[in-house]
């Protein structure tokens, strides 16, 4: 596969990873009623722009440190992209919130392992990845019920009216900030894909090797434009389905999980928006009893988190073995 190909793929992956994760930045403000579908759609899309385009930290994990830097390939690249593309229509198609960023990382395992074999990828990078698998939907699980029962102890005398209006306005505040760090986190593995073809095909090693202001702009494009497109199927499914939400709830599920995502955006750690907003909304739902979480839709998302690693690993490795056939 030609590097133009590579990059115009990857801006694709982008662009679905934006519809297919859409649901991560409004589906709770949707369903609250707090944002129309359209007001909800059209921030979220401003706003997965501007924060693309704070930092490479996510970038440069994903694109030096989950296979060698020296034995990456167009060839890779375009399987690992072609593998996470067809795991996230799957699952767009079925309605089911599973995670861009762990489908596009395992699908660089497995086409650097069909590619150079075990000795060709870099461990430290796919533990931090695990770490953040494992920690960022735990924490997204747990903070929100620590935050809830302080806000319920502050709120308690406040009249449901009064506690409706100022949540209302909070929940458009907090549901921006989600926005703003799912572009933070997810566009950046766009922007570490794109590079890591770019390396490849130039031979960049050690300094050389950064991501130029031109993929960070066209990758942080196109996330906005499939977020403006939407994902409705998801939303419906984040948004109704897992637990019933009001303004107080979408507002402590919306700021817990985006100052992890945030966090880890920083930290270089690319996390799931869906797994920390889905836990989120978990959390949420069991601070005010177990009875209010639909645990059978819950036990779904989670069924699809356990199976992505597999499936991408093993996608990407044929993904590499079909692309080197007809090379």
């Amino acid at each position: 596969m030609g590097l133009i190909a590579i990059v115009v793929l990857a801006l694709a992956f982008d662009f679905i990873n934006g519809f297919h994760d859409t649901a991560n930045a409004i589906a709770t403000s949707v369903a609250t009623r707090v944002l129309s579908p359209g007001q909800a759609v059209l921030m979220a899309g401003v706003l997965n722009v501007v924060g693309a385009l704070t930092g490479t930290a996510v970038a440069k994990t994903v694109g030096k440190d989950i296979v060698r830097p020296e034995l990456a390939t167009l060839e890779l690249v375009g399987a690992a992209l072609l593998s996470a593309i067809v795991w996230n229509l799957l699952t767009w198609w079925k309605g089911i919130p599973s995670s861009s960023s762990h489908a596009l990382v395992f699908s660089i395992v497995g086409a650097g392992v069909a590619s150079g074999g075990w000795q060709a990828i870099t461990f430290k990078g796919v533990q931090k990845t695990l770490t953040g698998l494992v920690s960022s939907p735990a924490l997204g699980f747990v903070i929100p019920i620590i935050l809830m029962a302080i806000l319920l102890w502050v709120i308690a005398r406040w009249r449901p009216r009064t506690v409706s209006r100022v949540f209302s306005k909070l929940q458009i505040v907090s549901a921006a900030f989600m926005a703003f760090s799912h572009g933070s986190n997810d566009a950046q593995k766009t922007m570490g894909i794109i590079t890591m073809a770019l390396a490849a095909y130039y031979g960049w090693k050690g300094e050389e090797w950064g991501v130029p202001l031109w993929v960070v702009l066209s990758a942080a494009s196109a996330m906005g434009l499939g977020t403006a497109m939407g994902g409705w199927k998801i939303i419906k499914t984040m948004g109704h389905k897992v637990v019933d939400l009001k303004p107080v709830d979408g507002f402590v599920a919306e700021l817990s999980a985006a100052t992890i995502i945030e966090t880890a955006s920083r930290l270089g750690i690319p996390v799931s928006t869906t797994h920390v907003i889905s836990t989120a909304i978990m959390g949420v739902g069991t601070s005010k009893g177990a009875s209010k979480v639909n645990w059978g839709m819950a036990g779904r998302i989670v069924s699809a988190w356990v199976i992505t690693i597999p499936t991408c690993i093993v996608f990407g490795y044929l993904s590499f073995k079909i692309i080197h056939l007809f090379n």
